[in-house]
Parts: C-alpha cells; structure tokens; sequence
C-alpha cells in the first residue's frame, strides 16, 4: 500500500524526527512540546490531503466519510503504517472518548527513559489530522509512551474540554482510567 507523497509531504526519518524533538527540549526547554505540537497541527492538513490520496488508491474511495465506521480502524491503521507512523488500533474508552494505541509508534524512542509522555509532534499531527476526519474540533492527548517506559503509546481523542478535563485530573495525580471510568455513563 505505497503512499504518494507530493510537494506538501516528505518522508522524514524517525532519527531526525526524535534528533529534533532532542534539540529542542535540550535549547528550549519546558516550551519545546507545545512548540512540537503546534508544528505537527501545521503539517496536519498536508497528512489528510496524503490520507485522500491514499484512500482514493487503496480503499477505492475518494471521500474519508464514506468509508463505514467498522472500517475505519483497519484503514487507518494501515495508513499509519504505510506512512511508517506504525500501525495502530482503536477503540472507545467511555462516551466521547477514542484511544489510539500503538505499540511502534515512530516518534517514541523506548531507551529515552522520558518523565512523562513525549510525542509532542505527533499529538499536534493528529489533533488536525482527526479533526478533520471528524470535521469537528478535537483535542488529543497522549497518556501513555514508549518514550517514558510503557510498552505503547497511547493517544486519546475527544472533545476539548473532555481532554482538557483529563489532562488537569493527571496533573492532580488521578490515573487517566479512573478519569474515564468516573466519567461513564
């Protein structure tokens, strides 16, 4: 399942990817992963145009909406995968809530031994990347990383305040699951 790369998109090794993060953190400090984030928002738009490209070549369709929900985790992680983000799987965590696991996520460098989660590029590709798929705004945060010892990365996707909600609750010291689980209907 090739990718067709245009002028917008360019294949980038996951050495220069984790080298740049490294860099920053190390010049910039504590404004280095908001920095990352908002670069990997910037290259969101150019990864769905990808993702269109993609689907049109590999999935016979043109628009992601048509693409049945049932579906839409293997095509998407085939995609990741392709593009050498890794592959992924998905599934609801709670009303509103979406996990995103990957246990070869490229941006995480399992030898790092990081204090906390440290895919900062790839929470920003993927806050515009499924807001778009969603069309509508999300926000997207990762609780788990290879990068800091867990045996995968874990991105969740819901609402902003929903993950705004979440992020102060770890910030408290709470575990994100008691998070979802008080937070079930």
């Amino acid at each position: 399942m090739p990718v067709e790369l245009d002028g917008n998109a360019i294949a980038l090794g996951r050495g220069a990817l984790r080298a740049l993060r490294d860099v920053l953190l190390r010049d910039l400090g504590e404004a280095a992963p908001q920095r990352l984030q908002e670069a990997g928002q910037a290259g969101g738009a150019d990864l769905y145009a990808c993702f269109q490209r993609w689907l049109s070549a590999n999935a016979g369709v043109d628009d992601p909406g048509e693409i049945d929900a049932s579906a839409l985790p293997g095509v998407l992680s085939d995609f990741f995968e392709a593009l050498g983000w890794g592959p992924v799987a998905i599934q609801t965590l709670g009303r509103g809530v979406l996990a995103l696991d990957s246990e070869q996520w490229a941006e995480a460098e399992p030898e790092a031994g990081a204090p906390y989660p440290a895919c900062f590029l790839s929470t920003g590709v993927l806050t515009d990347f499924i807001g778009r798929l969603a069309n509508r705004p999300v926000s997207v945060l990762e609780v788990e990383c290879r990068s800091a010892s867990h045996s995968r990365c874990r991105f969740l996707v819901a609402a902003p305040e929903t993950v705004e909600t979440i992020y102060q609750a770890i910030s408290e010291g709470k575990d994100y699951r008691s998070v979802l689980s008080s937070a079930a209907p």
